[in-house]
């Protein structure tokens, strides 16, 4: 399993419309073979700030996403809305039995 942590620090001027925006990447996603979950979270302790964490079944997933319509309109797109580079870190996991 692939898990992604993509961290957007988004611009507070325009975060209504980054969170309109994607909302309809996070629908199509979910809605991908090999997709396991796609979720984005809001910082706690710093406005602005959100992460989505996805899981997906394996490499060739993620690959098939990020060539998606829907993923590269919203990556360009949001170009728009950050002040800062995206800082993505992937991770390759297995499930633990205990």
């Amino acid at each position: 399993m692939i898990i992604i942590h993509a961290v957007t620090h988004v611009n507070p001027a325009k975060e209504e419309a980054f969170l309109e925006d994607i909302r309809s990447l996070i629908t199509a996603s979910r809605a991908e073979g090999g997709n396991i979950s796609y979720d984005l979270m809001k910082d706690t302790e710093k406005d602005s700030v959100y992460t989505m964490v996805e899981a997906w079944k394996d490499l060739e997933a993620v690959n098939s996403h990020n060539a998606s319509e829907h993923f590269t309109y919203f990556t360009n797109k949001a170009k728009e809305y950050l002040i800062a580079p995206l800082d993505v870190k992937i991770y390759d996991a297995k499930q633990l039995e205990m």
